[in-house]
């Protein structure tokens, strides 16, 4: 490469040819041949390309095609070079030869000691420029990412109140019952009540375990007051308090009858205690037992949609991480019928588990918003050839023209500040399409907006 080959092209027109001489001996010429890659898309940007003749076609990786997004078809026309200014800069492109030719390759390190050496002011504000950027990019996701986390942990912990309160009463409500049960068997051992009257008062307690729970809450009402009104005549202590245990057990004054028949004076009042306290004591028991199983599921859930203690890439049910991100915002689902359509004989795939599932929650957060509280949000999964294809829509008023064009341009949103996550949908493309060899699409009209999920199975 010498000086006059670059002395004619207008990128160097401002140069003199003392400068020019120093770029070239920083360089080196390398020969353009078609079909031949010279630099990679996602590769660091650690050379600048200076086209001197010949073509180079430069393509971007999209689904999982690569698609031409331009040339370096004229003289002077150059690539790269970006880590002169950013160290983690890189190649935004494929560049491979497409005609017979020569472009100067120079190192981005002596790149940028040449620009500082001829243009220091002009270097710092290159300079400034790329980092400035960088920063806004890197504090502005930070705290939509914050802003998502806090939604969504404000979420889970109100799904995990309610059993957790659950949880705390049952075991405040065992512990007095199981004082008045054992309080209960003390009585009953003080009236000498012999050992065959305990296995028929027993045998009495285990039958109303067969019986059919009284759900109806007035029917419940009456009942009570049945049983309160017997033990008040057959003076038993206390009736108003052991009326409702016997009552939500499925007891009825027939049974009191047969307790009567079984246990009679001073020991029916500790008997009908101690079956009430028991019965209690089983359905505090499972309470407990559904309330904490209620937390161990939302737990498990979260898990799921974080992905902890799994490998980064691994095989995952596409589906099933759909499951969990609704269940992650299912605090938000109040009033909007989901429809799940899961096809059968999906595979599963090769993927960032923990990265699809944010794509899942920016969709389906973006459905919910659209709708404000009440439609229908629909979720469907199937094989479409090779990729399995998920489709997210909503029955909102959907996205006119200028919205649906920029809906995956980076930091755009429609959404009030401190409202969701913002549309986030260049987020979640690049995590489809560069992440995946996946794509992306909008299809929105009024009342319906769907959006359409491809990823490959192989």
């Amino acid at each position: 490469m010498r000086v006059d080959d670059l002395r004619s092209l207008p990128l160097f027109g401002d140069l003199d040819d003392g400068q020019i001489a120093q770029l070239v001996a920083a360089g080196t010429a390398v020969r353009i041949e078609p079909g031949v890659e010279l630099f990679r898309e996602g590769e660091p940007a650690d050379s600048w390309w200076a086209l001197v003749d010949g073509e180079i076609e430069l393509s971007r990786r999209v689904g999982r095609e690569d698609t031409v997004v331009g040339r370096m078809d004229g003289p002077g026309r150059w690539a790269g070079g970006f880590r002169a200014w950013d160290e983690r800069g890189v190649y935004l492109a494929t560049g491979r030869g497409t005609v017979d030719g020569r472009v100067l390759r120079v190192p981005a390190a002596a790149l940028g000691e040449l620009a500082e050496a001829w243009f220091p002011f002009g270097s710092h504000l290159i300079s400034g420029l790329y980092h400035t950027a960088r920063s806004i990019e890197s504090t502005a996701r930070q705290r939509q990412s914050l802003v998502a986390l806090g939604t969504l942990a404000a979420g889970i912990a109100h799904q995990i109140n309610n059993p957790a309160a659950a949880a705390g009463r049952a075991v405040d409500e065992l512990d007095e019952t199981l004082r008045t049960l054992v309080s209960t068997l003390g009585l009953l051992a003080g009236q000498d009540v012999s050992a065959a009257q305990f296995v028929a008062v027993d045998a009495l307690r285990a039958e109303l375990a067969s019986r059919p729970v009284v759900t109806d809450a007035l029917a419940l009402s009456d009942l009570e007051g049945d049983l309160e009104a017997w033990l008040d005549d057959h003076g038993v202590d206390r009736g108003w308090l052991l009326a409702p245990a016997l009552a939500a057990a499925g007891a009825d004054t027939g049974w009191c009858a047969r307790a009567a028949g079984a246990v009679d004076g001073p020991a029916l009042g500790p008997a009908l205690g101690w079956v009430a306290s028991t019965v209690s004591a089983t359905a505090l028991l499972a309470e407990l037992k559904e309330s904490t199983g209620r937390i161990s599921e939302l737990v498990g859930t979260v898990k799921s949609y974080s992905q902890m203690d799994r490998a980064s890439m691994q095989r995952v049910d596409v589906a099933e991480g759909i499951d969990s991100t609704l269940a992650m915002l299912g605090h938000r689902t109040g009033g909007v019928t989901i429809v799940r359509e899961y096809a059968p004989g999906v595979p599963p795939i090769d993927a960032h588990a923990g990265e699809l599932n944010q794509v899942w929650t920016h969709l389906v957060d973006n459905a919910l918003d659209a709708m404000d509280g009440s439609g229908t949000l629909r979720v469907a999964v199937e094989l479409d050839g090779t990729d399995v294809a998920v489709t997210v829509s909503d029955t909102g008023p959907g996205m006119v023209p200028e919205v649906a064009e920029r809906a995956f341009d980076a930091f755009f949103s429609t959404k009030d500040v401190g409202r969701g996550t913002g549309l986030g949908l260049d987020i979640a493309r690049r995590i489809v399409v560069e992440r995946h060899r996946g794509t992306i699409a909008i299809d929105s009209r009024p009342g319906a907006t769907e959006l359409l999920v491809r990823l490959p199975t192989d």
